[in-house]
């Protein structure tokens, strides 16, 4: 094999590689008599079918997968012998020799972006600041009180009146898209909360007022985000017709609640709150942590991201702006900068996440950590949790899907990268309320 070095700017990285047709015969002749041994053709026993009638069968098939070996080979030969990392597939063209027939030495092109030298920072030295937050009573009366609002049970409302705030409506109503009922826009009996939430603006609001037998047309506007899309941000009309007013029952918060929720008090009740609520404290802290980290060792990320990685980056990020702007979700901030702004914004941040991505990359690769086939295990079984029914279709999907699988197997690498960097920082805790933990600053990652 012969390697002409034809590009060296940069992370940019070139090749010109030559490999000698009689190495690649060979290899084709081996493998079309490996198919040979088991094919089966009238007239002929295994193993005996002519070269001419195997070439003329399979050797288009062949060749291609030879070739595909003998590139793959190739390249992997030429990164070994340079000791050369690149960040991404290389980009393989072949120049000439890669037909059937022909007799020219094979010669092909490879072109690619290598990994920039990391150096990693004294982990030691970075100072850290973990918030924590106690659960305090007020936290868990309060989910107590949602708990029992939602146990609630309801009285009809025997006197004559118009319903007003706070009300429960029971209607039947009919939905309309341009003067035709849409699926899913009609239903019978459906209590109606004034004052509460789950329909679309505007809708319980002009029920209010409304009597026991009483019908009405309202109109409405779904909203731009709406989870239907052939509905998002349409005007709609229902027809109203209420069947009856009730008055919720607050439910009392007693050991009976908790004894009907299937607990033995109220006391185990509020302790799996504050367990729970506990819980999310601590993810809120981890994440502050975590972000805090990141943007310490940004600053400390002093070499330079290979462009391709970031350009792959970006266009996975602005695919999703461009998403939000069609739903009508782009941020307010964002909202009032033009597209190259937005776009340079958006680059730096890209750049930010694929400098962060090498550098714990480079730490875990350091020293020693990955992620062991029963941490993908439990990924792949949480994963399929979210499927009931469909569980080993998941775990199908994951086993012949390798980027997929690399998709779970990224976070749990951060992660521990992360836990390792903790462990060496020096991570100071301090107490502070659950509003201010809760006041996630921003950040690029």
């Amino acid at each position: 094999m012969q390697v002409t070095e034809t590009l060296s700017e940069g992370l940019k990285r070139g090749f010109t590689v030559t490999v000698p047709a009689a190495g690649i015969e060979s290899k084709r002749t081996a493998r079309l008599k490996e198919v040979g041994q088991t094919m089966k053709l009238p007239g002929f026993r295994p193993g005996k079918v002519p070269m001419s009638i195997l070439q003329q069968r399979y050797g288009e098939a062949v060749q291609g997968e030879v070739m595909e070996q003998v590139v793959s080979e190739a390249t992997r030969g030429l990164l070994d012998e340079r000791g050369l990392r690149p960040a991404m597939q290389p980009k393989v063209d072949v120049v000439s020799g890669g037909e059937p027939d022909s007799k020219d030495d094979l010669k092909f092109t490879v072109e690619f972006e290598v990994l920039p030298e990391i150096t990693i920072p004294d982990l030691s030295t970075l100072s850290l600041e973990r918030l924590k937050a106690e659960v305090n009573a007020e936290t868990v009366d309060k989910a107590l009180q949602e708990i029992a609002s939602r146990q609630r049970e309801f009285e009809k409302i025997e006197e004559d009146r118009p319903a007003a705030n706070g009300d429960v409506v029971v209607v039947d109503f009919v939905g309309k898209v341009d003067g035709t009922a849409f699926e899913g826009g009609s239903a019978d009996d459906v209590n109606v909360e004034l004052g509460g939430a789950g329909f679309i603006p505007g809708f319980a609001e002009q029920i209010e007022g409304m009597k026991a037998g009483d019908e009405k047309m309202i109109t409405v506007t779904f909203p731009a985000d709406y989870g239907a899309e052939h509905l998002a941000g349409k005007e709609a009309t229902f027809d109203i017709k209420v069947k009856e007013l009730k008055r919720p029952i607050d439910a009392k918060i007693d050991d009976d609640l908790a004894k009907k929720l299937g607990f033995e008090g109220l006391e185990q009740v509020r302790e799996l709150i504050t367990k729970q609520v506990t819980q999310e404290y601590d993810q809120l802290s981890r994440l502050r942590l975590k972000r805090e980290l990141l943007d310490k060792l940004a600053e400390k990320t002093d070499f330079q991201a290979p462009p391709g990685m970031v350009e792959s980056e970006f266009e996975q990020i602005w695919n999703r702006i461009e998403e939000d702007r069609k739903a009508g979700r782009l941020d307010v901030e964002d909202k009032e900068k033009d597209d190259d702004t937005l776009r340079a914004d958006y680059r730096r941040i890209a750049d930010r996440r694929v400098k962060l991505g090498l550098l714990l990359a480079e730490i875990g690769r350091a020293n020693t950590i990955t992620v062991t086939p029963d941490e993908m295990m439990q990924a792949v079984r949480a994963e399929a949790m979210r499927y009931p029914g469909q569980e080993q279709a998941v775990f199908e999907f994951f086993s012949k899907n390798p980027q997929a699988a690399d998709g779970l197997r990224g976070p749990i690498f951060e992660n521990k990268v992360i836990d390792y960097i903790v462990e060496l920082a020096k991570v100071d805790d301090k107490t502070v309320t659950p509003e201010e933990l809760a006041e996630m600053p921003e950040a690029d990652v």
